[in-house]
Formats: C-alpha cells, sequence, structure tokens
C-alpha cells in the first residue's frame, strides 16, 4: 500500500492524465446506487400498530390473566405491576391489539395506560386511530374525551382517510355528535382534503339528513366539479315503516 502511494505522488501529471477517466454512465449508476442507499436507510420504518401482531407464550398467560383477575381490583392492580409491565413490546401490543378486538374496553384503556408509559413509547396516528374505533363501536363517550385529550397533547395528527374512517365508526356506532367534533377537527386539518373521506361520511350520515346537508355543502365547495348521491327521500320511512309492522 506505501509502494503504491510513493509511486502514485511520484507520477507526472501528464502520466495521471493518460489514466482510465469513469465514464458519465459509470458515474451516473454510482450516485443512483449511493442515492438508493441512503433512501433505504433513512426510510422510517413500519408503525408497530400497522405490523401483523403474533402473541407470544407471555402474551397469551397475561391476557388470559388479565380477564380472569378484572373482577378483583387488588390482585388485578397487582398482576398488572408484576407481569403486565414486564411484557416484551411485541407482547404488549398484541395483547392489547387481542383486547380491542374483543371490544374489552376497561382492558383496553388500562393497556393503553401501560403502553403510552413505556421507553419505547412514541405518539402514533395508528395507535389512536385503533383505540378510537373500538370506542366508538361501543359508545363510550368519556374514554373517547380522554383519548382525544391525549393525542391532541401529544400533537398527533391524522390524514385525511384516517379522519374519514373515525368519523365514520362513531356515526356507524350511533354518536353523531362526537362524530361531528372530529369532522371538525378534520377540516381544520392542515392535511389537504380529499374528496373519498368526505364520500365515506357522506354515506355514514344518511341516517342524519340535516348533518349530511352541512357536510354536502362543504364538500361541494371543496370539489365543486363532483357529483353527491342523494337517496329517495321517503328511503328511511320505508324502512321505518317495515320495522313498525314487524313489530306489530
Amino acid at each position: 500500500m506505501w509502494r503504491w502511494t510513493r509511486d502514485l505522488v511520484r507520477t507526472s501529471p501528464s502520466r495521471i492524465a493518460a489514466l482510465p477517466q469513469p465514464s458519465l454512465k459509470t458515474l451516473d449508476s454510482q450516485y443512483r446506487f449511493h442515492r438508493c442507499a441512503y433512501r433505504s436507510a433513512s426510510r422510517p420504518s413500519l408503525s408497530i400498530w400497522r405490523r401483523k401482531k403474533e402473541m407470544g407464550k407471555e402474551g397469551l398467560i397475561a391476557a388470559k390473566e388479565l380477564k380472569r383477575l378484572r373482577s378483583d381490583p387488588v390482585r388485578f392492580d397487582r398482576f398488572m405491576r408484576s407481569s403486565v409491565s414486564r411484557l416484551l413490546r411485541s407482547d404488549l401490543v398484541s395483547v392489547l391489539a387481542e383486547f380491542q378486538r374483543q371490544d374489552q374496553v376497561f382492558l383496553s384503556m388500562k393497556l393503553y395506560d401501560v403502553v403510552r408509559k413505556e421507553i419505547w413509547y412514541r405518539p402514533d396516528m395508528y395507535f389512536y386511530r385503533d383505540m378510537l374505533m373500538m370506542l366508538a363501536r361501543n359508545k363510550k363517550v368519556d374514554e373517547t374525551k380522554r383519548v382525544w385529550e391525549d393525542l391532541k397533547r401529544e400533537e398527533v395528527l391524522f390524514d385525511q382517510h384516517t379522519f374519514g374512517d373515525i368519523v365514520r365508526a362513531f356515526l356507524d356506532g350511533g354518536l353523531p355528535s362526537e362524530a361531528m367534533d372530529i369532522y371538525e377537527e378534520m377540516r381544520r386539518s392542515p392535511d389537504p382534503p380529499l374528496s373519498l373521506p368526505y364520500r365515506v361520511i357522506l354515506k355514514g350520515l344518511l341516517p342524519y339528513p340535516e348533518l349530511r346537508e352541512k357536510v354536502k355543502d362543504d364538500f361541494l365547495e371543496l370539489f365543486p366539479g363532483m357529483i353527491v348521491y342523494d337517496p329517495p327521500e321517503d328511503l328511511f320511512e320505508d324502512e321505518d315503516g317495515r320495522t313498525e309492522s314487524e313489530d306489530d
């Protein structure tokens, strides 16, 4: 190595100029390679709340014990401190996801608090989305307000598609007031508006014609070239009459 460096220093400028120079095509290929490598290294990893959740043995035991001990506050709290706090991140995430799937509101809220205290926790849009969707299905207004305050405090921002899904979940859950509160947050969002989330919300607002008119006006103001389908006015009257006849 030293001999090669010494010879290179002694080489005259004319001989250096005669050395083979890399072509533009070669330089371009090298640049693209390094750029792709940099982008791959800097690209953010997939959110842990969107990954496939597989519960390990410890997670299965913890989920079973939490469901068994929920009626005994003292033993429940002791188990939370001694065992749940020691779960691996993957098991804790999986147990919370399973409780959300089963609509176990009490247990989900307990694990929600545990997760937010973990050293690895980072505010995440999908974490809050899953909590709000579960609370909407179960018509839990107080818990919804608490979770919403937490995400606002942590400055979590939803994209337009996620906003649309959450508003629709609250409409389907029979909570139009809470749905419209979230809709107003969507309107104030810095994320550019998209037509599809509005259509999702408009479809969920069919049982609420007055609220639907408001969102429809907003939609036509934002997207003046688009058309909104309006169902027949007697659609829900027919359904109400059919329900009454079945009850008789």
